[in-house]
């Protein structure tokens, strides 16, 4: 029962990614500045190892050291193939901080330097600076809520070569 439980909040998720995207978007994935769907869910537990291991067990998941990569071909142009990456972290990460919470959520966005303009110009907390890689720039913000928000303009020809692995 856990097992279903699990995997039908992993479908729900992915599928409010899908619907998010298409209504913050407009149907519009080019659109400067705005999230497109979701790059990732982050999570912390207390032994990664044993998390990926279960997940690939019970769940089927494919997982590395980093976790998994749910592959998917862009509304937009379905000859282009798009990347979520699921990843638990060790409970003693810092990579949340400043946020106290369990989890971070990784959005995908569309013009990421637009985006962080308007964020300031909107007094959003930003944790850090534009990071760039061959597979994308990232950038953390904190919500209202004090939740580490990662910011994510991907370049997923480049996440494919097996950029993938940015987990910490």
């Amino acid at each position: 029962m856990k097992k279903l439980l699990l995997l039908t909040a992993l479908v729900v998720s992915f599928g409010m990614g899908y619907a998010f995207s298409k209504i913050t978007s407009g149907g519009n994935d080019a659109q400067p500045g705005r999230v497109t769907g979701l790059g990732g869910v982050f999570f912390k537990c207390k032994d990664p190892k044993k998390m990926r291991e279960w997940y690939a067990k019970n769940l089927g998941l494919k997982t590395d050291q980093y976790g998994t990569s749910f592959e998917f071909r862009l509304a937009t142009d379905s000859t282009k193939k798009g990347y979520t990456q699921w990843s638990p972290f060790s409970e003693k990460t810092k990579y949340f901080e400043p946020s106290a919470k369990e989890f971070m959520i990784n959005y995908r966005v569309v013009n990421l330097d637009a985006l962080v303009a308007q964020l300031r110009k909107d007094g959003v907390a930003i944790v850090d600076t534009i990071a760039r890689y061959d597979y994308g720039a990232f950038i953390h913000i904190m919500d209202m809520e004090q939740n580490k928000i990662e910011l994510w303009e991907p370049i997923d020809n480049g996440y494919e070569k097996g950029a993938a692995g940015i987990t910490k």
